[in-house]
């Protein structure tokens, strides 16, 4: 394989396995997809995507039962910087389900102005121009 084809095949597998928020956000309002957590619970109390599912990635073996095998989860952690949640997606796709790691976590869904909760209430942020087309 020539350097340019590994390369090729390298980009086309992140564009098959990460989705980024706005993707993400689309397919769990269409049911396709569940968000799923991976932080602590001290991170996960600070605050989380409204309505996602909190698995961190300590008690992942003790709840894979639990999990949906009808939609496609899609992990998260704090944000690009942290890879809590690439191997939570390991572990979840070597129990054979259908995994995708959402870009940029949970950073970048606050700052595209997606919903999130903090003590039971919902909020949403007013987009940051500088992650979005609204700028």
């Amino acid at each position: 394989m020539t350097d340019i084809a590994a390369r090729l095949a390298h980009v086309e597998a992140r564009l098959a396995y990460e989705i980024d928020v706005v993707a993400a956000a689309a397919a769990v309002d269409s049911g396709r997809a569940i968000l799923v957590d991976t932080r602590k619970l001290a991170s996960w109390e600070h605050g989380h995507i409204a309505g996602a599912l909190h698995l961190p990635t300590t008690t992942i073996d003790d709840r894979l039962g639990e999990l949906p095998r009808d939609r496609t989860l899609i992990v998260y952690g704090w944000g690009p910087g942290c890879n809590g949640a690439t191997g939570t997606a390991r572990t979840l796709l070597a129990a054979g389900l259908d995994v995708r790691e959402l870009l940029g976590g949970y950073e970048y869904w606050v700052r595209n102005g997606f919903a999130v909760e903090v003590d039971g209430v919902v909020t949403r942020n007013v987009p940051d121009p500088l992650v979005t087309a609204e700028g």
